[in-house]
């Protein structure tokens, strides 16, 4: 990565390198361009949360109706509604503690100190009071506290993975001084020195530099609503007004009609409760929860619970390349020896040109397999590997003054440096050819017995062979990804890495087997070209940066597939924030990384994301049963409470009446439609609707309602003519709706929940013995009917419930459809 000196800060790139501010001047930048505070965000008060949740026009209504039964002493049902608001008031609390402590995680990978040289002298200062024209002195293993360009230094190593996400250190130089610094002079806020120790100009802080940029897209990314919730939210609402409407119009009906202001009020409360929509946002945020803990028990931790409904419409998951389907660790692949050369030799050779305690990945990896080194031998003298040597060397001494130089680096620099002829070079370079496209990094290895007692040879030397290293995919990726395609969600792999390799472990992972590639350079161009169709059979996006994987993310949206992005990296998270599921690894990602994502696979296993689909698909159409369950049985309730005063008659429910029908249909709603995922995803395409209902479904809901209406006002309007009293009718009133309300539990839920059996004959249990014991009866205010009386009621009420047959059974063969598309 590089960056462009701004005209106005090329003077700071001009400054002698050994000069650094005095504390007037770092006074006078900081007043300029303001602290360094790359992860900071201004806290949010109590009082904005409250107004910001007081929007909601749901809560209003819920306490202006909980206050009116408290008025007419109907505590019960005041306690009722007044519980109703919890969830929705805690919901906007939770997402601001999830956001304020993913930027706590994101500054947790920040230097929190500094060495600058200021008036002449070093001096170690907090990382946020280092500015623009600092000279910061940045020694091995210490982040670098803001970006700059490195103006001193010899032998620098550069871990860069919290931006690049690639396991492999980077070679830095300092700049020569002349012209526009280049990719290996430059260094960035968030990374890491691995070797040496580095003077840097610092040019840019805070926001301001490329990791700031970073946490301003995750803290000012969209905070939109999943589609789900806004459905949700839109068909309360439209409940609401509708209510609000009745009510209305029924309490200046009654009044109207002569029965006074008591009565109209009290018609008008009943109703509220009948028709308000309170089950909705319970019911959602009751799912919400059984998928949270479902989710759990699989290992992928739910740190934002309305996002779990998202993760079944999943259509395209695009990965990190390193420690996502790769173990994001180097290790040793293979060793080629050169004839005559022992493999052991080669392994001796490039551990002894390693350092075990420079932090170098790659040396790591060598030294974790070669054997211990020969003990005659003392390293007298080591020269590090540097973008311009592109190899390092080391001066060993051993007993009676022998001496050995050993290096290792770029093949071909190592080739080109020992005693071979053309043939033979091409031969080897032919194998560092092969051996690189398979997704290894290749070294090359070789030794030296001459030139001990003068400076480093730059030829001469004897090839000891050729050692691998790789990136290994993780165990159980392929099958995952084997699953993942079979299910019609297409993976993409996005990396920063260089694209044979992405293609390499493309290959082995399962993503494609010939492989659609796109490049970083000019990618934003090439995604606005592409056509949905061409996006369809991308599978690896590779040299990429951070915002480029917004980019991507972005694309596949507009082209309508639902989005999920892995990572573990400080670079992935702007794309897990702009994904539709965000979902990090847990125990080798970054707690930035994990605190920005929606979901957090405690087990790092790609399989897992797979499972928490088919569970995100088995909650979309549990709760799409409740939801018409709920609507089947709302229709009724609601109409028959409006009109049956409204033509005159007397309340066919009182307020005793409402919370035995909430008694059924809260854990009707709740509970009977909880049925478990199967154990293998089923293969189909994902519908990206936010709809919860096609205009086939909303036609059945609507004619099933309004059947099982017609029915209870029928009833009650026939038997009130049949010189029957106003208990007796509103008893069958009552039997055909819960007999309704069984029926159409038990067809959508398919008998697939033991809660929904229960439910139902609780229901019917209920509704037979208030009706056939006096007592219960008296105290329900209704009249014990006849048995036969009892069993029209009955089937009255169950004709035209069965009409939710249709829905259950159109849900199926959708299913089955999609199945076999």
């Amino acid at each position: 990565m590089k960056r462009t000196v701004p005209p106005e800060r090329r003077t700071l790139i001009e400054t002698p390198p050994n000069l650094g501010l005095s504390e007037e001047a770092a006074t006078q930048f900081q007043l300029r361009y303001g602290d360094n505070a790359i992860a900071e965000r201004p806290q949010r008060s109590i009082g904005s949360l409250v107004r910001s949740a007081a929007t909601d026009p749901m809560i209003w209504f819920l306490l202006a109706t909980s206050v009116l039964f408290g008025l007419l002493g109907q505590i019960r049902e005041m306690t009722v509604l007044l519980v109703a608001i919890i969830p929705l008031l805690g919901m906007d609390f939770y997402l601001h503690h999830r956001t304020e402590a993913s930027i706590a995680g994101l500054a947790g990978v920040l230097a929190s100190e500094a060495c600058v040289l200021r008036d002449g002298a070093e001096r170690r200062i907090g990382a946020d009071a280092v500015v623009p024209g600092d000279l910061a002195i940045v020694s091995a293993q210490e982040a670098f506290p803001a970006d700059g360009v490195i103006v001193a230094g010899e032998g620098l190593q550069v871990e860069e993975s919290s931006l690049t996400g690639e396991a492999y250190p980077i070679a830095k130089k300092a700049y020569s001084g002349i012209g526009e610094p280049d990719e290996a002079s430059w260094c960035f806020a968030g990374t890491r020195l691995l070797t040496g120790r580095a003077h840097v100009r610092i040019l840019f802080t805070g926001s301001d530099t490329i990791y700031g940029d970073i946490v301003q897209s995750v803290i000012e990314g969209p905070t939109d609503r999943t589609p789900l919730q806004a459905a949700v939210g839109d068909l309360v609402r439209i409940l609401v007004y509708c209510s609000i409407a009745l009510c209305v119009l029924l309490a200046g009906v009654r009044v109207w009609q002569g029965f006074g202001l008591v009565d109209g009020i009290l018609s008008a409360a009943t109703l509220a409760v009948a028709a308000i929509p309170e089950e909705f946002p319970v019911v959602f945020s009751f799912f919400l929860g059984v998928g949270v803990f479902r989710l759990a028990k699989s290992k992928a931790l739910v740190r934002r619970a309305v996002a779990v409904e998202n993760i079944g419409r999943v259509s395209a998951i695009c990965s990190d390349k390193t420690g996502t389907i790769t173990e994001g660790r180097l290790v040793f692949s293979d060793a080629i020896a050169a004839p005559g050369v022992e493999t052991e030799w080669v392994m001796t050779v490039a551990a002894m040109a390693s350092r075990s305690n420079s932090g170098d990945p790659l040396d790591q990896a060598i030294l974790a397999r070669a054997a211990d080194r020969q003990p005659e031998w003392t390293r007298d003298h080591f020269v590090p590997f540097t973008e311009g040597r592109r190899r390092e060397t080391a001066l060993w001494r051993g007993q009676q003054g022998a001496t050995m130089w050993t290096m290792k680096g770029s093949p071909e620099t190592v080739l080109g440096l020992c005693a071979m002829d053309e043939a033979e070079r091409d031969h080897w370079l032919d194998r560092v050819g092969r051996a690189a496209a398979t997704g290894k990094k290749v070294i090359g290895c070789a030794w030296s017995t001459d030139g001990g007692d003068g400076d480093e040879p730059v030829d001469g030397f004897r090839l000891a062979g050729l050692i691998t290293v790789s990136d290994p995919v993780r165990a159980g990726v392929q099958e995952a990804i084997s699953m993942a395609r079979e299910a019609g969600i297409q993976v993409i792999m996005i990396t920063g890495d260089h694209p044979k390799t992405a293609i390499a472990i493309a290959r082995d992972a399962g993503i494609a087997d010939e492989p659609e590639i796109m490049l970083g350079d000019d990618l934003d161009a090439k995604l606005a070209k592409a056509s949905p169709a061409a996006l369809r059979r991308l599978s690896i996006v590779a040299r990429a940066s951070p915002a480029q994987k917004v980019s991507v993310v972005k694309a596949l949206q507009q082209s309508g597939r639902i989005v999920a992005v892995t990572g573990d990296g400080v670079n992935d998270a702007p794309a897990l924030r702009a994904a539709d599921i965000g979902i990090a690894m847990g125990l080798r990602g970054t707690r930035s990384a994990r605190e920005v994502a929606a979901i957090v696979l405690m087990d790092d296993n790609f399989r897992t994301i797979v499972t928490a689909i088919g569970e995100g698909r088995q909650l979309f159409s549990n709760l799409r049963m409740s939801f018409a369950f709920l609507l089947m049985i709302h229709l009724p309730l609601v109409a028959s409470a409006a009109l049956i005063p409204l033509l005159g008659y007397p309340l066919l429910y009182l307020p005793v009446h409402i919370v035995w029908l909430e008694m059924l249909i809260h854990p009707a709603a709740i509970l009977g439609f909880q049925a478990l995922a199967p154990k293998r995803l089923d293969p189909r395409s994902v519908s990206s609707q936010a709809r919860f209902f096609g205009a086939g479904a909303w036609l059945v809901i609507a004619a099933t309602g309004t059947g099982i209406a017609l029915v209870i006002i029928a009833i009650f309007i026939l038997t009130l003519q049949s010189g029957q009293s106003s208990d007796y009718a509103r008893a069958m009133a009552l039997v055909a709706l819960i007999v309704s309300l069984a029926v159409v539990l038990l067809a959508l839920s398919r008998l697939r929940t033991r809660a929904a059996i229960v439910v139902a004959g609780a229901g019917l249990g209920s509704a037979f013995l208030f009706d056939q014991i006096p007592s219960l009866a008296v105290i329900f205010a209704i009249q014990p009917l006849k048995l036969g009386d009892w069993t029209i009621a009955a089937v009255l009420g169950a004709l035209p419930a069965l009409g939710a047959l249709m829905l259950s059974r159109r849900s199926d063969k959708a299913a089955q459809r999609s199945g076999s598309g």
